[in-house]
């Protein structure tokens, strides 16, 4: 995984190759802030984390999540962030299906020594719940507003802390002050 990290893109190359949603992938960049308790989290985790990005410039949920997840990077010394596109990757994206489907983002996390131990995708539960309570019934076309309208509202909170969680579970169990514990990565997720 270290060649594919190194392969990837920093987020302020890939925002600058951005195609599609480039006015709102720029903004949402511009506008996102994290919370204090995810930087408090955030700093306190032992050791040195990289997060290894998978999207494409086109996807709604890439362009409402991703933002802060870099700017949470940005804000950690300890945190690292590369972006590597879906399409060009298919033998990852194969290894973190979500539900069976090609889903991204997904942002997979990685140790001092680049190796995989858990990984977070593609859409916050809060919001996997709005979607099929109040978008899925709409077509493709109509839903884009909608999820607009929720990402706006959460301003990334739900992403942040379901990506520090899965961090966490990455670390493991154990003394987190003295850089313990550790669990093997989930390939089932």
């Amino acid at each position: 995984m270290r060649e594919r990290y190194q392969q990837g893109k920093t987020f302020s190359a890939y925002l600058e190759g951005v195609e599609a949603n480039r006015d709102l992938w720029h903004q949402l960049y511009r506008r996102a802030r994290i919370p204090q308790d995810v930087l408090d989290a955030a700093r306190s985790l032992p050791g040195r984390w990289n997060l290894l990005v998978m999207a494409e410039d086109w996807c709604g949920d890439a362009v409402h999540s991703i933002p802060y997840v870099a700017r949470l990077a940005e804000a950690v010394p300890h945190l690292s962030m590369r972006v590597i596109g879906r399409d060009d990757n298919p033998d990852l994206m194969d290894a973190h299906l979500t539900n069976g489907t090609r889903s991204i983002p997904v942002v997979m996390v990685l140790d001092e020594a680049f190796q995989e131990v858990a990984w977070w995708g593609s859409r916050p539960e809060p919001f996997r719940e709005f979607f099929l309570r109040e978008l899925k019934h709409l077509p493709c076309g109509d839903r884009f507003p909608g999820m607009r309208a929720w990402y706006a509202r959460d301003q990334g909170r739900s992403v942040l802390r379901e990506l520090m969680a899965t961090i966490r579970e990455g670390v493991g169990p154990g003394d987190l002050t003295k850089g313990e514990g550790r669990v093997p990565l989930n390939k089932g997720a």
